[in-house]
């Protein structure tokens, strides 16, 4: 992989269609941590491209969140809505690649010829003119190479058959997707290395290809454990994972370090935020990370001591 010897850029991409939960606390704590452990820069994104999933005020209430647990970020922060004429002009360049064509086919019909819902590649030699398709695909190399996860390690694409296709990069109501606007931003912001939760694994096959295509150098890739609850789903805004309190800061952050491995000490959930900060940037190991895709939410909590 071609990086600039070096040089660490990292960075937390949230998406505004709620407040942060824990899930995101730990995602934004591992990637601002080994930013600093690397002695690198920490960007902050706000992937708000998706309008009809943001909740009005949600970006705000993420920043103050942000800011009120001690984070600190480098740089102006990127708003993908305000990126729309970059993501067109990608989507030129790709055009003219030959990585791209339109497609016809609803979620109905995609239903109908496959029990998950996966593209079938139905449109892909059809040749419809992109501009009256009823949305665009980008068309998947038939190999796709290894990844070399610094925490899942080495991940081949079968793993994540079922979820792996020719995928949409602007879809039907104009909008741009994630998989494509998530690869530009992170070659326009200089991205070496992602940080991020496992859920998002799969992603990475997509989003590398589009790099290649525009002759881009890739990131490398760590990925967390996600935290599920007892019936395995993700804690996320879908499952209606609570925010993370604002008036428990340290024990929140404590809880994080716990979960990501760095065995912090019990003493540590009683001191200072800026102590915390301290001692979570002095003794941080991604290495400690639990290599597992995810961990239930017994593992949270731990044995938190009392500060009484």
């Amino acid at each position: 992989m071609n990086t600039l010897a070096g040089r660490y850029v990292g960075r937390f991409a949230p998406t505004p269609s709620g407040p942060l939960h824990f899930g995101s606390l730990l995602a934004a704590l591992a990637s601002s941590l080994e930013a600093h452990r690397q002695q690198g820069q920490w960007q902050l994104r706000i992937d708000d491209i998706d309008t009809p999933r943001v909740v009005a005020g949600a970006s705000d209430d993420i920043l103050r969140t942000l800011e009120h647990y001690g984070f600190q970020w480098d740089g102006q922060i990127c708003f993908q809505s305000q990126r729309r004429e970059v993501y067109r002009e990608v989507l030129h360049q790709l055009e003219a690649g030959g990585h791209l064509f339109g497609c016809n086919c609803s979620r109905r019909m995609l239903r109908e010829r496959s029990i998950a819902g996966l593209y079938d590649g139905h449109c892909r030699t059809r040749s419809l003119c992109l501009q009256q398709a009823h949305s665009i695909r980008f068309a998947l190399p038939e190999t796709l190479p290894a990844l070399s996860d610094a925490i899942q390690g080495v991940q081949q694409a079968q793993g994540f058959a079922g979820e792996i296709a020719d995928f949409v990069v602007h879809r039907g109501d104009g909008i741009f997707a994630y998989h494509l606007v998530c690869a530009v931003d992170d070659i326009c912001q200089g991205i070496t290395h992602i940080v991020r939760g496992s859920d998002l694994l799969s992603g990475t096959f997509l989003q590398r290809p589009v790099m290649a295509a525009l002759e881009s150098s890739v990131p490398h890739y760590a990925h967390i454990p996600v935290v599920v609850n007892p019936w395995g789903q993700k804690l996320s805004k879908q499952t209606a994972a609570a925010p993370i309190q604002t008036d428990k800061v340290v024990l929140q952050l404590w809880r994080a370090l716990h979960f990501l491995g760095q065995n912090p000490p019990a003493q540590l959930s009683c001191a200072s935020k800026a102590e915390v900060w301290q001692w979570a940037q002095e003794h941080w190991d991604l290495d400690r990370v639990p290599k597992v895709m995810a961990l239930s939410e017994a593992a949270i909590a731990g044995d938190t001591p009392s500060c009484e």
